[in-house]
């Protein structure tokens, strides 16, 4: 019993996948809270640009 929990403790094998997880999460709550900061600012800029565009003329 003594050697199985030894033996548990010394694998490594699913640390890494564990932290890529846990690396990607974080990166994906990065992406998350600038696009949720940033995406007002886009889309006034955008409606900036569309309404500058209504008055131009189509040739």
């Amino acid at each position: 019993m003594k050697n199985t929990i030894q033996q548990f403790l010394r694998e490594e094998d699913g640390v890494a996948a564990i932290e890529y997880g846990l690396l990607a999460g974080l990166i994906a709550v990065g992406i998350i809270t600038a696009a949720t900061l940033l995406g007002t600012d886009i889309s006034a800029l955008f409606t900036k640009i569309a309404n500058k565009l209504n008055g131009v003329a189509v040739p």
